[in-house]
């Protein structure tokens, strides 16, 4: 059954919104972490392991999005 084309073109435009959301919110949370985290490892540079460490983490936002763009192209439930 094929579906109408505004249908699909509103499934790519969501799905588009959903990895640029996750992009944006990644590039937000590095941005304040990183300032935050020179500041320590300017300081006491042995920080340096904890600094990597929750400066990767928000990596998983921008994973998540393209996991949720995914599912929403293939129409996964």
């Amino acid at each position: 059954m094929a579906i109408p084309l505004e249908l699909a073109i509103a499934e790519v435009i969501g799905a588009a919104i959903v990895m640029a959301a996750g992009l944006i919110a990644t590039a937000y949370a590095q941005q304040q972490m990183g300032a935050a985290g020179m500041g320590i490892i300017g300081e006491k540079p042995e920080r340096f392991g904890q600094v990597l460490f929750f400066f990767v983490v928000p990596e998983t936002l921008w994973i998540v999005g393209f996991v949720l763009g995914v599912i929403l192209l293939l129409n996964v439930f």
